[in-house]
């Protein structure tokens, strides 16, 4: 059938069972916004194109699926571009469809032209500039293919308008046939082998989780692993809802804030086993003091994270698809109670804990009594800064996409359209997002979409009326000298919520609070509860940055 370029788009997200969208219409974009009218795929309208990658992005974490969004040319492309780089340091499939002024008209500074190829280039996994119409069922299944697969992560489509209003006869490629890449599967599996004799001889070894496992869909087979070896857990914070937190032998998260028992078991372990994560420098504090005395094994699907940071003494180069099932066969029961004693008192002996305050709300307070009424399945966002580090100590996750964060690149005002993208996968599903009152103004006119899409966003703000983090670090760092980061005049944003046409409330003591998570968990649509909360608080335990996992301040 002989289909214009836009029609070809449309009918390419069909064909990968796209079924929402989100985006923001311009100009050079209007061909594809008419081709998307009644064509059966929802269209989101986010207030910003930042939104609509965030929630792509929030919409790809939550289901597995790819997340895509549209944004026009120029200002509208670049304006995807915080959202791109945030999915790809966190390995997001996305597909992120730019429309562009027309190829006559490029490299002339024309009106609302921006090479959105080159700026992408360094955050993406791939970028296409589409030249013809015929080329662009390919390029589109090849898009969705290499997002989707390997390790994954956003692909940007840049086509110009007039290959949008072009026509040409539509065939999509049954298979992408893409000669320059060709991503891992399966590996050697005498390294599996290698591996299994290293474990044998270890005394005290520790499993180290990350965003891959999730990625991957192997939560079950790490919960076999784990169970069937007795070898205590640490994990990233990509990692920390791929087994359950309540599981004994799982010591909670590894790094700057994570738990004394997680720093110190990796510090004095003899064998490191790490499982789909790179390393990060808040995990690793400093690199030349990293698990010491610990050989390390490295399972990984990309060859670009091995010894890019830590040297591995053995990597198993696989999807972890692959490998995880092979190696949890292989393996046995391992004798080590003495260490499994030892690092299981530390974790008694230091748990997580914070002091109540009689006059003021504890903002892990806030945090526990969402936990305890949130459904098992629910999915928890967050911005970031304090509220995300206190999020990973004291929530729980019921599953392994439970927790949806920005965490490679700390993307303050990802969380309010992430929730968007969530909630949008997830319909029957709750959502609950933690924000601070610096991250949610970043991107608070995606309440708007909140409220005309009535996504029943459970919303609270721990507002601590300053940018939290930085000031604790001025606190702990800079000798109290809080430059920019106090908010001299608060927000009222119960008002803010209701004037975008949501619910808002107001909490100032405990009993507020435990009246405004009842009402929130039982709203229909989006609900905004702004919680006052200790402005002095800090998020301990902290390893002071370039110092070792073991030099942890409680």
């Amino acid at each position: 059938m002989i289909l214009s370029g836009a029609q070809a788009v449309v009918e390419c997200l069909k064909k990968e069972n796209v079924d929402t969208v989100f985006g923001y219409p311009g100009g050079v974009a209007l061909p594809l916004y008419d081709a998307l009218y009644n064509c059966g795929i929802h269209h989101i309208l986010t207030r910003h194109e930042q939104g609509a990658a965030h929630a792509a992005d929030g919409y790809a974490r939550s289901s597995g699926r790819v997340g895509v969004c549209i944004s026009t040319s120029g200002p509208g492309a670049t304006n995807l571009v915080t959202g791109i780089a945030t999915a790809n340091i966190d390995s997001v499939p996305m597909v992120c469809i730019t429309c562009q002024v027309t190829t006559d008209a490029l490299g002339k500074d024309s009106f609302q032209e921006a090479d959105i190829t080159g700026i992408t280039a360094p955050i993406s996994k791939h970028n296409f500039m589409i030249h013809t119409v015929e080329s662009l069922p390919e390029v589109m299944t090849e898009a969705f293919y290499i997002a989707s697969t390997g390790r994954p992560g956003p692909v940007i489509v840049d086509i110009p308008k007039d290959v949008l209003v072009s026509k040409a006869e539509f065939a999509y490629p049954e298979k992408p046939q893409l000669k320059g890449y060709k991503p891992v599967y399966s590996g050697d599996e005498s390294m599996i082998r290698t591996v299994v004799n290293v474990l044998k001889q270890a005394k005290k070894p520790v499993f180290f989780i990350g965003g891959g496992v999730m990625l991957s869909d192997m939560a079950d087979v790490v919960l076999e692993l784990v169970n069937k070896t007795g070898i205590p857990v640490t994990a990233s914070m990509m990692g920390l809802a791929s087994l359950d937190k309540k599981h004994p032998l799982h010591l909670g998260m590894l790094g700057m804030h994570g738990t004394y028992a997680a720093n110190l078991a990796v510090t004095n372990c003899d064998l490191l086993i790490t499982l789909g994560a790179r390393f990060d420098d808040r995990v690793t504090g400093a690199v030349s003091k990293f698990a010491p005395n610990a050989t390390i094994v490295q399972f990984d699907i990309d060859p670009s994270e091995i010894n890019k940071i830590i040297p591995t003494n053995y990597c198993v180069l696989a999807d972890l698809k692959w490998s995880l099932p092979i190696f949890t066969k292989m393996v046995s029961a391992c004798d080590i109670k003495p260490w499994v004693d030892e690092v299981l008192l530390w974790k008694k002996e230091h748990p997580l804990r914070f002091k109540e305050d009689t006059a003021n709300i504890k903002p892990q307070a806030v945090i526990c009594a969402v936990d305890e009424a949130k459904a098992n399945d629910a999915f928890v966002v967050t911005d970031v800064g304090q509220h995300q580090m206190w999020t990973a100590q004291y929530a729980h996750f019921g599953h392994p996409r439970a927790l949806i964060s920005s965490a490679g690149l700390g993307t303050m005002g990802y969380g309010l359209p992430a929730a968007i993208g969530a909630q949008a996968a997830n319909p029957e599903r709750e959502v609950w997002l933690f924000s601070g009152d610096g991250s949610i103004m970043m991107n608070c006119q995606e309440l708007a979409t909140a409220v005309e899409q009535n996504l029943p966003i459970k919303i609270f703000i721990l507002n601590n009326q300053g940018l939290g983090m930085v000031r604790q670090w001025q606190r702990m760092f800079y000798g109290k000298r809080y430059s920019g980061s106090k908010h001299e005049v608060p927000t009222n944003f119960q008002l803010l919520a209701e004037a975008f046409g949501a619910k808002g409330l107001t909490v100032h003591t405990k009993e507020e609070l435990k009246y405004a998570v009842t009402y929130a968990k039982a709203c229909k649509g989006p609900i905004l509860v702004n919680v006052f909360v200790e402005e002095e608080e800090n998020v301990m335990p902290m390893v002071p940055p370039g110092t070792a996992l073991d030099q942890i301040v409680e």
